[in-house]
């Protein structure tokens, strides 16, 4: 019985012996293999820290309006007699631009009329009938009061007819008529916008904490969504005294010349003004940076002893940013070289190869300008 123990329990070493003996050596060829596995290049795009120099900018958005602008409507009801301008002409100040029908206000007009000539001549004859002594003080101021009186109808009546004549009050475009011929307008009824565009306003908004560096003079440089490779140069020109309660912000307005007329009243414009010297700024893309809550880190490229490009990640503080670059204040020299994509799969001391296809660099553009498809 003993000895049959003794042959399985050396059966069963022999047995685990093997297993052991051969998982060892599995484990020995798999860390060779890794050992000695060749380094993977990652094919990625590079970029220098450049220099370059920037003004001190403060972004806004506003909306533009008329230096002068009005939509025009009538005082008086009647019927439109006659149109004297055409949509979208330029008008200028004073000219006629609709009239509506006068012809009873000017037989009221010659009535009227003719009763202030009867009172004058009354007038004159009760002046003199006072001075020879035959009618009294009181007649005489009635009698004035009645010429007075007559004279102020016919004042009043012109007026009601000037009325009916609508003018350009200013130098300006004319819109699209609202009222046609024949057709009878109330008080109050639209007729037509006139806009001066030459020159024209930005009203944008900015918090109150920008109070202090806003002043009137400062340039303002504006971009639209209509001329995208246009920008249209411009000074601010006033700011409102009051705060807005609710928003705690401040209305600045800038004046800009408009001489070919493309930027109309109700556009939405993008204002940066400029404010003190331009000054001398290390740039990279932003791509070449990895934000983290515990710090921005960028992998810098350098060669080793070999002539084998590999990168190291490096800590960096970065500063303000503009279109795709942004500002490093710490941690990076001009010249140095940083990876620009490709950055999840590079580690320290990763070999790693530059590609020289430019379409596959990021874009790195201070004012990038995607047109929409």
């Amino acid at each position: 019985m003993t000895k049959r123990m003794i042959i399985m329990l050396a059966i069963v070493g022999v047995i685990f012996g093997g297993i052991f003996s051969f998982k060892a050596f599995i484990n020995h060829m798999i860390n060779d293999f890794f050992d000695n596995m060749p380094e993977e290049t990652a094919t990625i795009t590079a970029a220098e820290v450049l220099e370059d120099r920037w003004s001190r900018e403060l972004s806004a958005v506003g909306s533009f309006r008329a230096i002068n602008g009005a939509n025009l409507t009538t005082e008086v009801g009647g019927i439109v007699t006659g149109i004297h301008f055409s949509n979208g002409d330029e008008v200028t100040e004073g000219q006629r631009l609709v009239s509506l029908d006068i012809e009873t206000d000017e037989a009221d007009l010659d009535r009227l009329k003719a009763a202030e000539s009867l009172t004058k001549v009354e007038l004159d004859r009760y002046q003199r009938l006072y001075r020879e002594g035959n009618i009294s003080q009181s007649e005489l101021q009635r009698r004035e009061s009645e010429a007075a009186q007559a004279s102020a109808s016919v004042r009043a009546q012109q007026a009601r007819i000037r009325q009916k004549t609508i003018r350009a009050p200013f130098d300006g475009i004319s819109g699209i008529r609202q009222v046609n011929l024949g057709q009878y307008v109330s008080p109050g009824s639209a007729v037509v916008s006139v806009q001066a565009l030459d020159p024209i306003y930005l009203n944008f908004t900015l918090p109150e904490r920008r109070l202090a560096e806003i002043q009137p003079g400062q340039p303002v440089s504006v971009s639209i969504d209509a001329y995208p490779d246009e920008y249209f140069e411009g000074e601010i020109t006033a700011i409102e005294p009051a705060m807005s309660e609710s928003t705690r912000t401040f209305t600045a307005q800038a004046t800009l010349a408009n001489p070919d007329h493309k930027l109309r009243p109700g556009m939405f414009g993008r204002a940066v003004v400029t404010m003190g010297e331009p000054r001398v700024v290390n740039i990279i893309p932003q791509t070449a940076v990895q934000f983290n809550p515990y710090g921005n880190s960028v992998y810098i490229i350098r060669e080793d002893d070999e002539g084998t490009e590999r990168v190291s990640q490096r800590f960096v503080r970065t500063g303000e940013r503009r279109g795709d670059l942004v500002e490093v204040l710490e941690g990076l020299e001009q010249g140095d070289k940083v990876a620009t994509s490709g950055l999840l799969k590079l580690r320290n001391q990763a070999p790693v190869a530059i590609s020289d296809n430019g379409d596959m660099a990021p874009s790195a553009d201070v004012d990038p300008r995607p047109r929409n498809q």
